[in-house]
C-alpha cells in the first residue's frame, strides 16, 4: 500500500538520502553523528532495491555473497538501537504515521519535511530539535524501504536505556573518549597497554580487551565468555564477525561511535577493499566505518556490528573494475569463490 508520501520518499535515490543526511548533520547532536551516518551504511537503499527489482532473491543474494540477516522489515523498531536518539523512537514513528495521512502532493526538500517533523516531535517531548532529527530522518527512510503496512504494524515500543546509555548525550561522549586507566605508573609503559572495546550489535551489548597496536577482530577472538556462533553464525570466534583476516572478505566491517581517533589510519589495501564490497566508506584517516581485522587500536573504542556482510560494489554500485581477491585462508574455499563471482563481470 502506498499513499502520497511514500511515493514522495520513493523518488529519492541512496545519494540523495546521503546527501540529505550531510546537510542535516550540523542541525544533529554530537552524540549522534557518526552513528547516524552509520545506519545509512548499515541499511543501503542502493541494494535493497537491487535485491527486491531481482527475478529470483535467492540467486540474487548469493551473487553478491549476502551472509547474515540483510533488511529492515523485522528491524524496524530496533535498527537505531545505537543512537542515543532511540529512546524517542515512539514518538518519532507517531508523528510519522501521522504525516503519512495528512501529507499532500507537493515539492518540499527532503530536509524541510524532516525538520518539519522533527520540531513538532521537540515540542512534544520538550527535548533540543538535534536531538530528533536523526530518528526522524532515519524514520522516514524506513518507511520508505518498508512500506506504510508493515510501518505502521511495528509496536514502536523501545527499551529503557541502560549503562552509559542512561547518561546525557555529553556525559556519553566523554565516556566514550576515556582510556582505561594503566596505573599509577602507566605513563612509563611502552608495551602491553591494554584498553576495552565497548561493542553493540542487535541482540546484546559488551565490551572485550585490546592490546595497544592488536587488531579489533583479533582482541574479539580471544573472548570465549559466550558462544557467539549461536547468537550469529558468522561468528566463529568472539563477537566480531570473521572469516578471512585479510580484508578478502567483508564479514568483519563495523561502525565506529566513538575512538575513530585511535584506531590506525585506513590502508591503501583496506580502502580498496571497501569499496569492493559496497560498504560506501567515507574518506578521511579515520572514519567512522572499518574493517575490523585492519583496525589497530591505540585507546578505547566503542563499535557497532552490522547483522549482515556481502560484496556489491560492481554489482549494485557500478564503481569498481575487476579485481582480484586475496584471502589467505583455506577455511574459506567456498566463501572465496562466491566473492569471485560477486565482483567478476557480469
Amino acid at each position: 500500500m502506498s499513499n502520497a508520501l511514500t511515493d514522495y520518499l520513493s523518488k529519492f535515490t541512496e545519494a540523495d538520502w546521503l546527501a540529505a543526511v550531510d546537510e542535516l548533520l550540523p542541525c544533529v547532536h554530537d552524540v549522534d553523528k557518526d552513528a547516524l551516518q552509520i545506519w545509512f551504511r548499515f541499511y543501503p537503499l542502493d541494494l535493497k532495491r537491487y535485491l527486491d527489482a531481482a527475478e529470483d532473491r535467492a540467486a540474487a543474494e548469493l551473487g553478491v555473497a549476502l551472509q547474515g540477516k540483510f533488511g529492515l522489515e523485522d528491524k524496524i523498531d530496533s535498527s537505531h538501537h545505537f543512537l542515543y536518539g532511540h529512546r524517542y523512537w515512539k514518538t518519532v514513528k507517531a508523528a510519522i504515521e501521522a504525516e503519512t495521512v495528512v501529507f499532500k502532493e507537493s515539492t518540499p526538500t527532503l530536509i524541510e519535511e524532516i525538520k518539519a517533523i522533527g520540531m513538532a516531535v521537540a515540542e512534544k517531548l520538550h527535548v533540543e530539535r538535534q536531538m530528533i532529527n536523526a530518528m526522524v530522518i532515519i524514520g522516514l527512510a524506513t518507511l520508505n524501504q518498508v512500506g506504510v503496512e508493515a510501518f505502521k504494524a511495528a509496536p514502536g515500543e523501545v527499551e529503557q536505556p541502560k549503562g552509559i546509555m542512561a547518561k546525557s548525550p555529553n556525559a556519553v561522549i566523554a565516556e566514550r573518549a576515556k582510556d582505561d586507566s594503566q596505573g599509577l605508573f602507566g605513563f612509563l609503559k611502552t608495551v602491553n597497554k591494554k584498553y576495552s572495546v565497548a561493542w553493540e550489535n542487535a541482540k546484546s551489548h559488551g565490551k572485550f580487551t585490546i592490546v595497544n597496536e592488536q587488531e579489533i577482530s583479533s582482541a574479539s577472538s580471544n573472548d570465549r565468555s559466550q558462544n557467539w556462533q549461536k547468537q550469529d553464525e558468522r561468528c566463529w570466534e568472539g563477537v566480531v564477525p570473521v572469516e578471512c583476516v585479510a580484508a578478502s572478505c567483508g564479514t568483519c566491517w563495523v561502525g565506529v561511535l566513538g575512538g575513530a581517533e585511535k584506531l590506525t589510519e585506513v590502508s591503501r589495501r583496506e580502502r580498496r577493499a571497501m569499496k569492493v564490497f559496497g560498504y560506501n566508506q567515507p574518506e578521511g584517516d579515520h572514519p567512522f566505518l572499518r574493517l575490523a581485522c585492519q583496525a589497530k587500536a591505540s585507546g578505547n573504542a566503542t563499535i557497532v556490528i552490522p547483522a549482515w556482510n556481502a560484496v556489491f560494489g560492481k554489482k549494485v554500485r557500478g564503481n569498481v573494475e575487476d579485481v582480484e581477491l586475496e584471502p589467505n585462508t583455506t577455511s574459506a574455499k567456498k566463501l572465496r569463490e562466491t566473492l569471485a563471482a560477486a565482483v567478476s563481470a557480469e
